[in-house]
Parts: C-alpha cells; structure tokens; sequence
C-alpha cells in the first residue's frame, strides 16, 4: 500500500517524504501539531482545529506561510491521495531549518508536513470494560494550551502506563487535581454533575472535549469546569474524550475501581450522542 505526504510544497510518496536534519521540529522540538479526524470525506471540527492550530503557531510566533482555506484544502487533498474512508490527519509545523541556534535571528520558512492514516477504533472489549489509567505528578511544561510537539513527558507516561497495565496516565497539579490525560482530556462525574478542569496553561482545549460539553448540556447534564481530585465524596464515574477515543469511560485508576467499575450511565450516553454526530457526519450531503 503506498501512502502519500504532503511535505513543504509538494505531494510525495511516504517512504520519500523528508525534511532537513536541521529542521528545529527534529533539534529542538521547536513546532506545534493538529489531528483532525475524517469519516467518509467528511472533516470533525476542521475549521476549530485550524483555529487551534494557527493560536499554537501565534504563541510560538510562527507565521503560517498559507492561508486557514488554503490549508484546509491541503489537508483534503491529502485525504483523497490516501486509501482510508475513515482517516488521522496529522498536521505539524516547525519553525523551519537552520544552523543549530537556540536564537534565531531571521524568520524561517516555516516547516508544513501533512500525513493520513487510518482512523484507530476501540475494540469492543474496551468499550464494554472501560478502560484503566493510572496518575502522575505533572511533569510537563508549564504552556499545555499550546498544542506542541514537545511530547516526550506524554510518551514517558504513555510508557509507564503500559509498564503498568493500564491506557492512559492523567497527570495531577501538586495539590492532586485532575488536569488531563497524556493525548486526552478527562472528566468526572460528582453528585451527578460532568466535572473537567477549566482550561488555563495546564489543559489544552481538547475539539472532542467542548464537543462532549456541548452534548451534555444539551441532554441537561449539569456541566462545571473546576478543579477536582479523585477523592472527591459523591464521584461515581470517570472517562476521557479526544479524537481517537471519542467518549471513553474509565473504569479504573490506580488499580481502585471507579463507581462500581463499569462503565457509567452518562458516559455511555455521551458516547452514544457524540457517535451518533460522527454517524451523521459519514452521511453527510457535503462529502468531499
């Protein structure tokens, strides 16, 4: 199967597509990132996504070369060359390539790589169970808002997670409140309340997490943006939203059971809704 890149003005075959070994996304991590979801031609949030993408290169003071349409429309065109009706899109942007510096003194072009893979789904084991996480300190920058590609606490708790057993790490404040998972964002339900942490520099403001807000308040669920820890009295159910994952409930962390450790009433029901717009989405007149 060959797939096809978009990398810095030009549509190659995969196993082709490179950049410069001074690229400062490779020395210094020095870029940020979008995932954006496809169902049968049709984009999840794309224009949120974009909006997201072009405040992450504006905090790092990048200057996208190409316009948000011009984008969107590179970001198809990548879906079409690739074969998966339902797809991963990965956008990344780096601050471009030149001699090892941590200063630089002239703006760069900026770096733009655009991939396609297949959209992974959740085997049905893991929705009938839930999934299980464990908690971390955070270890993390201090500008988790930026969505950038600085990634290697996120792969450490990932690694420790599976060392451990379990999905996803959440990552904890030093007062012990839930802050968000390593790639997803993370919600209780308290006296029958949706709880998630504001968003500030700790969280980074998740598409499927104002999605699953969105849904919740419209199915009359009491929605408050706090901050919480897991030994709060009256915590019944905990899951976790991103684009992979849609709603996903937890049903174990640190090894103590979540409610009654299956998966809850309002997490099956935010999935449901949130997978019934994916549906719709697939059906949708506006197809590419």
């Amino acid at each position: 199967m060959t797939l096809t890149a978009w990398v810095n003005g030009q549509f190659l075959p995969l196993e082709e597509a490179t950049v410069h070994i001074e690229d400062r996304g490779f020395q210094f991590a020095d870029g940020v990132y979008e995932v954006i979801a496809c169902f049968g031609g049709t984009f999840l949030d794309v224009k949120a996504h974009l909006q997201r993408l072009e405040q992450s290169c504006q905090a790092i003071d990048v200057v996208l070369p190409l316009s948000l349409n011009e984008l969107q429309s590179l970001i198809e065109q990548t879906y079409q060359r690739n074969p998966y009706s339902d797809a991963m899109l990965y956008i990344q942007i780096t601050r471009g390539a030149a001699p090892r510096s941590h200063l630089v003194k002239n703006r760069l072009t900026p770096t733009i790589v655009i991939t396609s893979r297949e959209l992974p789904i959740p085997t049905d084991e893991k929705l009938s169970e839930g999934v299980n996480a464990i908690t971390l300190t955070d270890i993390r920058w201090k500008r988790c808002d930026i969505k950038s590609i600085a990634l290697l606490a996120s792969v450490m708790g990932k690694q420790e997670a599976n060392r451990r057993g379990a999905d996803e790490t959440f990552w904890l404040d030093e007062h012990e409140h839930v802050l968000e998972g390593c790639a997803t964002n993370c919600f209780a339900v308290i006296d029958g309340k949706l709880v998630t942490h504001p968003l500030d520099h700790q969280v980074l403001g998740g598409i499927t997490r104002n999605m699953a807000l969105q849904v919740a308040r419209e199915q009359h669920i009491v929605v408050e943006e706090r901050r919480w820890k897991l030994n709060e009295s009256g915590l019944s159910e905990c899951m976790m939203s991103s684009t992979t994952n849609a709603i996903m409930p937890v049903c174990h962390i640190n090894d103590d059971s979540i409610g009654d450790g299956k998966p809850g009433p309002i997490a099956i029901l935010l999935r449901k809704e949130i997978l019934n717009r994916f549906e719709a989405l697939k059906n949708s007149e506006l197809k590419l």
